[in-house]
C-alpha cells in the first residue's frame, strides 16, 4: 500500500475515500466504522474539498513552470485546438511532446469539465514548459 507521511486528508478521510471507491454507500461505512451516516457525510465532504484544493494548486505550481501559450476559446473543435497549440509553440520554439491525441487527451484529463466530446465547453488556457509539457486550466 501506498505509504504518505505527508498529506492533506486525515487518515480516516483516506479510509472513507478507499470504503467509498470500493462502491459503498454512506451508511456501509458509518456501520463499518461505528459512526452516524451524517459523520461520514461531512468527513468525505471535506476530503473531496481538500483534494480540490490540492488540484488548484498543483495546476498554479504547473502553470509558474510554463510559459502562457495561448487561449483555445469555448466551442472549438478539439482537433483544431491542438493544431494551435502545436502552431503557438512552434513559434516559441518549443516542441510539444504529445502527438495530437495524447495532447487532447492531456487537455482533457486535466480538466474534464471544460470539454464536452470534441469541444471545449469553457475558454482554457494552455501553457507550455521548456520541455514541452502542456498544462491547461
Amino acid at each position: 500500500m501506498l505509504c504518505m507521511k505527508e498529506s492533506l486528508l486525515t487518515d480516516r478521510q483516506k479510509d472513507i475515500l478507499r470504503y467509498r471507491k470500493r462502491g459503498m454507500t454512506q451508511q456501509q461505512i458509518a456501520d463499518v466504522i461505528a459512526t452516524s451516516k451524517a459523520n461520514v457525510c461531512t468527513i468525505e465532504k471535506s476530503a473531496q474539498k481538500n483534494i480540490a484544493r490540492a488540484k488548484e494548486t498543483l495546476k498554479f505550481l504547473h502553470t509558474l513552470d510554463g510559459i502562457p501559450l495561448c487561449t483555445v476559446r469555448s466551442g472549438t473543435d478539439l482537433i483544431e485546438a491542438a493544431k494551435a497549440i502545436f502552431l503557438q509553440a512552434e513559434k516559441v520554439n518549443i516542441k510539444v511532446k504529445y502527438d495530437t491525441i495524447s495532447l487532447i487527451n492531456r487537455l482533457m484529463e486535466q480538466n474534464p469539465e471544460k470539454f464536452r466530446a470534441r469541444f471545449v465547453r469553457d475558454d482554457v488556457e494552455v501553457y507550455v514548459s521548456q520541455d514541452g509539457d502542456i498544462f491547461a486550466e
